[in-house]
């Protein structure tokens, strides 16, 4: 799991760095900052899974950061660490799906179990993004909902647009536009992911070795789906592995 801490107590900061690295290895602080702006702008870049942010900070406090990247849709969780433990503040914090508020100073055991928990939630958001996939677009079109359910059936297929256009009795100009409409990213992008998501999924399981989750996931050449596991995840295979080494 990559973490980053947004602190402006550099003491506080340089504690927080220390005891997270000395829980577990699968815990990388991939990033720090010592204010919201900077922290925003570095989050970005680096993509953490988790977020440590202080709440009273220079700039931009600790609950505009979270609001800022939230609207820009990114997936980072966020962990807030402040002295006052205020109801408001909780709050608003709960409000922007803030799940674990912690009051300084944190102990040991509640920063283990602050990350044992979000990673829980990784692995159960993981599992839950690849099957059902008609539920989690429930609005959109009976033909699009149809292209879902081949999706998560023969995500391994060569499949593109031009397959789901013949298959759904439309141009594939036309399949584009109502895909992208209703799932709000490009069918390319879509499936990319989706895959990757899969291949996840496949790394947690033993029986499957690694040299054969590019082929099980729909990619003819090992060394591009390495790229693009690398361009979605962030880590290599082999950093995920090494995260994953707990389950």
């Amino acid at each position: 799991m990559r973490v980053m801490i947004v602190e402006d107590e550099q003491r506080a900061r340089r504690g927080l760095y220390n005891l997270i690295a000395s829980i577990s290895e699968e815990y990388e602080v991939v990033s720090e900052a010592s204010d919201g702006r900077k922290g925003l702008e570095l989050i970005l870049t680096v993509k953490p899974d988790v977020v440590f942010t202080d709440i009273r900070m220079p700039y931009m406090d600790g609950l505009a950061l979270i609001k800022a990247v939230k609207s820009m849709g990114l997936k980072s969780e966020f962990v807030i660490i402040s002295a006052y433990e205020q109801f408001e503040t909780a709050r608003q914090a709960i409000s922007l799906g803030v799940k674990d508020f912690l009051v300084k100073p944190v102990t040991y055991e509640e920063v283990e179990a602050v990350l044992e928990r979000l990673n829980e939630r990784e692995y159960r958001k993981l599992k839950d993004s690849v099957k059902d996939l008609e539920k989690q677009y429930p609005e959109a079109h009976p033909l699009i909902l149809k292209a879902l359910r081949i999706i998560e059936n023969n995500y391994a297929a060569r499949i593109n647009e031009e397959y789901f256009a013949r298959c759904l009795g439309m141009t594939k100009e036309y399949f584009s536009y109502l895909f992208h409409r209703d799932i709000g990213i490009t069918f390319t992008k879509f499936i990319k992911n989706y895959r990757i998501q899969v291949a996840k999924c496949l790394l947690l399981n033993e029986g499957l070795s690694k040299e054969d989750i590019p082929y099980s996931v729909g990619f003819s050449d090992s060394k591009y789906f390495y790229k693009v596991f690398r361009d979605i995840a962030g880590v290599s295979v082999s950093e995920y592995l090494k995260n994953l080494s707990r389950y």
